[in-house]
């Protein structure tokens, strides 16, 4: 449903109403909204794999392989865990609080806005919407406008699953936006570019709103030449699956760059080639199993990157382009200027540089000259080299021979570090980023720390010193007046 400035003030009221009545926060209620997500999925697969298509030129599997199937996966996990994660969990408590208790009780946050991506426009959607709703939260979700089919079916499909009272969908642009963020809200969970993520973090210190912010970053990998071959050309698969598999290197957890050793960087190039055909053949526009770029607008925008004098003489393989069908080739590039826009902006397209360093430890510095990246993905069995890379980086993720992994796996929670966003998601993670976990301790009549009152004397306060470290050997001792404190007391 498309918003006025009035409709939308109405609308907000009634959820506000609908979540202070208190249904969002039974168990029944979460549940049925999880398995209307769910029916969702499982009815309108096909149509949600012809929006796909229609806004991103997604092939049907890669569809299942990036958005319904992980969906899927995601809400089963929520569903079946529902009632654990809502539990409160005991906090265990010194022994000298006798006959106290402590627990810690997750609670919805209330009226939670989710503001969401193109690039993946169910999976950067629903993902955080399954959390928002275990948690018992009221949510409005406005999916991206850059992906207009996507946008429509969510709008338009999605709310008939749902209650409408507590969870709605809004469609717009820019402008119902910024009439989003002009509202009060208990969490902003936004998905999409670092500029916009600044004007999410500005209106949000209005009502010092909690925000989630999954911007994009540079995402690097690197290739140790020592492999064995057969460990070359697996890891030489997955790079390219991920780059140009990941919605033609549309998402934000594709690979950015590539580092090697400059005396492997000719036969890492020959790899990629022959892996490039192999996937997508000798004519991979017409292979329908690379998808498209989003508009024109990231068309031009790529075309810019590509065609930047300095950059173009560094293209080793592809290149081409077609505007007509918005398809750009995967394209290879060789040492590109590390001052030039691909080196320093994100891609968000098939577009591959390559970067030599003398030797493979020196990728850790080069990563660190640059913004944190949101994922790092090293190829490497060298234990030493993956502990350096653990311990002397600072990443949202760090992925050994593979890609994209860490977004598939519920138990690891997905984001950002500095500029790439805060805020961690996915599986229990999700429930916890839209939950307040409060604090609840339970107390006696029956017993009493009689020496955290006034007056105060040097017994209280030696007491004081042996409680705090916990020194029930020392706290007998004082009472029993067989320690004495050297402490000065006025």
């Amino acid at each position: 449903m498309e918003c006025s400035v009035e409709a939308l003030g109405k609308d907000l009221n009634n959820m506000r109403k609908c979540y202070s009545s208190g249904i969002t926060k039974e168990a029944s209620w979460r549940d049925s909204q999880l398995k209307g997500l769910r029916k969702f999925i499982m009815e309108k697969e096909e149509e949600i794999s012809k929006a796909l298509k229609h806004d991103l030129g997604k092939h049907q599997v890669e569809a299942f392989r990036d958005e319904v199937g992980t969906l899927m996966k995601s809400i089963n996990i929520a569903i079946k865990s529902l009632r654990k994660w809502m539990a409160g969990q005991e906090a265990k408590l010194p022994q000298i609080a006798l006959l106290s208790s402590a627990e810690i009780v997750p609670e919805p946050l209330g009226v939670v806005l989710i503001i969401s991506s193109w690039n993946f426009p169910f999976g950067l959607s629903l993902e955080p919407l399954i959390g928002a709703v275990a948690a018992g939260n009221a949510v409005v979700l406005k999916p991206s406008e850059l992906s207009p089919s996507c946008s429509s079916l969510l709008g338009s499909v999605l709310p008939t699953y749902l209650d409408n009272n507590g969870i709605k969908v809004i469609q717009g642009g820019p402008m119902v936006g910024e009439q989003l963020l002009q509202q009060r809200w208990d969490k902003i969970f936004f998905t999409g570019s670092a500029r916009v993520g600044r004007m999410v973090m500005s209106a949000a210190v209005e009502n010092l709103t909690p925000v989630t912010l999954e911007l994009g970053g540079k995402c690097p990998a690197l290739v140790d030449s020592l492999s064995a071959s057969l460990d070359k050309k697996v890891a030489v698969k997955r790079i390219l699956v991920a780059k140009y598999g990941a919605c033609a290197g549309q998402a934000c957890i594709a690979i950015d760059y590539v580092l090697v050793e400059k005396s492997f960087s000719s036969e890492l190039v020959e790899l990629m080639k022959i892996w490039i055909k192999e996937m997508f053949g000798d004519n991979p526009k017409a292979s329908n199993t690379i998808a498209r770029i989003v508009n024109e607008k990231h068309f031009s925008r790529l075309k810019s990157l590509l065609t930047d004098p300095k950059v173009k003489e560094s293209v080793v393989s592809g290149g081409s382009m077609d505007i007509d069908n918005l398809f750009i080739e995967p394209t290879i590039l060789l040492d590109p200027p590390l001052d030039s826009e691909i080196m320093t902006e994100e891609i968000f397209g098939p577009l591959l540089p390559i970067i030599t360093v003398e030797k493979i430890e020196d990728s850790i510095e080069f990563i660190n000259s640059r913004p944190k990246a949101l994922a790092i993905y090293a190829f490497t069995k060298n234990k030493t080299l993956q502990r350096r890379i653990v311990s002397e980086t600072s990443s949202g993720s760090v992925v050994f021979n593979d890609a994209i992994l860490q977004y598939i796996a519920d138990t690891l929670p997905f984001g950002g570090v500095g500029e790439c966003g805060f805020g961690k998601y996915h599986g229990k993670f999700s429930f916890d980023n839209f939950s307040n976990h409060k604090a609840v301790a339970r107390r006696s009549f029956y017993s009493e720390f009689w020496f955290r009152f006034p007056p105060w004397t040097l017994n209280k306060l030696q007491l004081l010193e042996a409680a705090y470290n916990l020194d029930y050997l020392g706290i007998v001792l004082i009472i029993l007046g067989l320690k004495k404190s050297k402490r000065k007391f006025d």
